[in-house]
């Protein structure tokens, strides 16, 4: 079926649940999911019930949308993502952020559990993400451009709003809490990086690296949205010691620095202007 039909389908199910227009998406990753519980939810959609949506299928994604506003502003939540090493294609990967761009959504804000490549963060660390890079990843615009979904060469010069960091930042001091800023390395996964790997991606100029994000960040700037953007270190991959990186580790660490990740959320939407958001 042709894509912008299946969009427009996804789009129209979900549509049909809202009594309010969202312009606010969030994407929450591994073990993430606890900023829901600061949502007034109105409506609960698994994504199996979605036309044409993916399905997660890894542990701390619980795959359902969820409709409902945070002081007063309406918002979708993606509970739950997916990855490339899923077996999903790049189309499959970014087709959520498709969605909400034909639901009017123009603020994503999204989040992942990474691993630390700078050796002055430590585990429990939010870093805002300031710029990414790509190479490792397969880029989800490769294929025939839809002008209709966004221009054939978009500009990548500033993938991370300035303005919604700089105000993230203004928050983190208000809660008596520092962020960490940086450059996020995108890989496919889903198997943890060697050592060597990770003193390589430091060396390329990384602060920390994960399996996702930069897909949907790609697509979310094709799409004409402004982005937010914050990772939890959840290991660190530049280490002497003789130890493992496991996925409940991260879970851990992710549920563990979830609090201050969720007043940062919190406090930014809020701070969003009534009119359009932006």
């Amino acid at each position: 079926m042709d894509l912008l039909k299946r969009i427009g389908e996804a789009a129209a199910y979900i549509q049909s649940t809202c009594s309010n227009q969202p312009l606010i998406g969030v994407i929450l990753g591994s073990g993430l999911g606890g900023f829901t519980e600061e949502m007034k939810i109105d409506q609960e959609i698994d994504y199996a019930d979605i036309p044409h949506f993916p399905v997660s299928t890894v542990e701390g994604h619980s795959g359902k949308i969820l409709i409902g506003s945070i002081g007063g502003k309406t918002i979708i939540t993606l509970s739950g993502r997916f990855h490339y090493y899923e077996g999903y294609s790049t189309e499959e990967v970014v087709f959520p952020i498709r969605v909400l761009q034909k639901m009017g959504i123009k603020n994503l804000m999204i989040t992942n559990a990474a691993g630390g490549t700078n050796t002055s963060f430590k585990v429990g660390d939010l870093m805002v993400i300031k710029d990414h890079i790509s190479f490792a990843i397969v880029n989800p615009l490769i294929g025939k451009n839809i002008e209709s979904l966004g221009t054939r060469f978009p500009d990548m010069s500033e993938p991370y709003s300035k303005k919604l960091i700089a105000k993230a930042h203004n928050i983190a001091k208000q809660h008596g809490f520092e962020l960490k800023e940086g450059v996020y390395f995108g890989v496919t996964g889903p198997s943890f990086e060697t050592r060597a790997e990770y003193k390589l991606i430091h060396h390329l100029g990384a602060d920390a690296v994960g399996m996702s994000t930069v897909q949907e960040v790609i697509t979310a700037v094709h799409a004409g949205m402004q982005v937010f953007a914050i990772s939890v270190i959840t290991d660190i991959g530049v280490r002497e010691e003789d130890n493992i990186i496991s996925h409940k580790d991260v879970l851990d660490a992710a549920n563990a620095a979830a609090p201050k990740l969720t007043a940062v959320l919190t406090s930014m939407i809020q701070s969003f202007e009534h009119a359009s958001y932006i």
